[in-house]
């Protein structure tokens, strides 16, 4: 078989299957046994099939996923993370558009300690909008910044998409980890940027609003008590790997440690709240793994029929610009991310994408945070983004998809512009990492 054929058969078929509403795991573990039976020797390939599906889930990088993921569950349930949007809404006062601000600072910081970006969506979602709605904020004003912030999670470390991401295209996690944190930062600034632009715009966009003005003393005690505390989560996680007294999986365990630590210390630490957050970690891991079990097989067997290969030789035949290939790769994942969740998303081009990368010389670090930039655009890109449906979730009953899009699509730009800064300046995500390396 031609590897044009192959590749049409296993990467078809697969999106057939997807497009037609079967699961992601089920359709890549179907496409897989019709590729094995065809390419690996009938039976034989069975078996083989079932060995590989055991080694691709052992895998010692994969660990810090289930404890990202808990970290996260247990801010929420805990009550953790709200008390350090409370601390920062005291100290921005009666500053216009505060809400509007205040989800970006809070959620930054709850990215930082959460990893995940429906998590931090969802969080911001229900205990934010209400009280903006409230207010008097327009809908742009209040589901934008909502939307914008939560995929910060994705980029910003701890990520559990990173991991899966370094684990997955052979880079090293913990550079790949601490490489998305300038980068994150830097798209926090924009979102703000762009708040204060829409403002400026229309004033009556985030009108203000006479605020109670907390002394200084209550602020200094909001910022001791309720946020300050919460660094020892970041340093557990940042910055051991950063001094390079712990590995991604290490950091991961005193992340989620010193969480239970913070969660008792506060009395907040209920059997309630434990039992949920394992409930909620136990349910995506167990989704995350029996994906990776059929995408690593899948793509085992575009390699051993011929069609990777191809593909690779297809792609490079037309001598295009290094850049262009790179665009070309972005836009790829967009379009993927309209109809495709993260992880399968990665699994699929993965096995296309890092060849090239090796063959036209780009940084698989520097690579590596532009594709989790691309993964969380295509989290908010209409008309299937998954965080434009978790936004339509908590929002107002009458809230339709296009409403949520166009509150989005300021900030899409300046997602866009940093991939644009990033090209210009490697050195925004490979610093941090550099450091480590020194």
């Amino acid at each position: 078989m031609a590897w044009y054929e192959a590749a049409m058969l296993m990467i078809g078929g697969l999106l057939f299957l997807m497009f037609f509403g079967m699961p992601v795991a089920i359709a890549f573990l179907t496409i897989n046994i019709v590729g094995v039976y065809i390419f690996m020797g009938g039976m034989i390939g069975i078996d083989q099939l079932v060995a590989n599906a055991t080694t691709s889930v052992t895998s010692f990088a994969l660990v810090p996923v289930p404890l990202f993921l808990i970290m996260g569950e247990l801010l929420f349930h805990t009550g953790l993370a709200i008390r350090v949007f409370d601390a920062l809404d005291k100290c921005f006062g009666g500053v216009k558009g505060r809400l509007s601000y205040l989800t970006v600072g809070g959620g930054t910081i709850f990215a930082t300690l959460s990893g995940s970006s429906m998590a931090n969506t969802a969080m911001l979602g229900t205990t934010l909008m209400p009280d903006m709605i409230r207010r008097g904020y327009k809908p742009h004003m209040i589901m934008g910044p909502i939307l914008a912030t939560g995929g910060l999670a994705m980029i910003i470390p701890p990520s559990s998409l990173a991991v899966l991401l370094g684990s997955l295209a052979r880079i090293d996690v913990g550079a790949l980890l601490i490489a998305g944190l300038v980068p994150g930062l830097v798209l926090a600034l924009l979102f703000i940027a762009t708040i204060r632009l829409q403002i400026a715009v229309d004033p009556e966009a985030a009108p203000g609003y006479a605020a109670e003005r907390a002394s200084l003393a209550e602020i200094a005690r909001a910022l001791l008590v309720d946020v300050l505390p919460m660094g020892i989560v970041v340093f557990s996680v940042v910055g051991l790997i950063l001094l390079g007294w712990a590995t991604p999986t290490e950091s991961a365990a005193f992340g989620a440690l010193s969480v239970v630590a913070l969660a008792a210390v506060y009395r907040s630490l209920s059997w309630d709240a434990v039992v949920r957050s394992l409930t909620g970690t136990l349910k995506v891991s167990a989704m995350m793994l029996m994906i990776i079990v059929g995408s690593t097989t899948f793509s085992q067997i575009l390699a051993f029929s011929g069609a990777s290969s191809g593909l690779i030789a297809f792609a490079t035949s037309f001598e295009l610009d290094a850049y262009l290939v790179l665009a070309i790769m972005f836009l790829v994942l967009l379009v993927l991310g309209m109809f495709m969740d993260q992880l399968s998303i990665m699994m699929l081009t993965l096995p296309i994408f890092m060849p090239l990368v090796g063959l036209y010389g780009f940084d698989p670090i520097w690579f590596g945070v532009i594709m989790l930039l691309a993964l969380e655009l295509s989290l908010a890109t209409p008309p299937f983004g998954l965080l434009l449906f978790v936004m339509v979730g908590v929002s107002p009953n009458g809230t339709t998809i296009g409403q949520v899009a166009r509150a989005a699509f300021p900030y899409i730009c300046c997602t866009v512009l940093l991939v644009v800064l990033l090209t210009l300046f490697p050195q925004l995500a490979l610093w941090l990492p550099g450091l480590i390396r020194s």
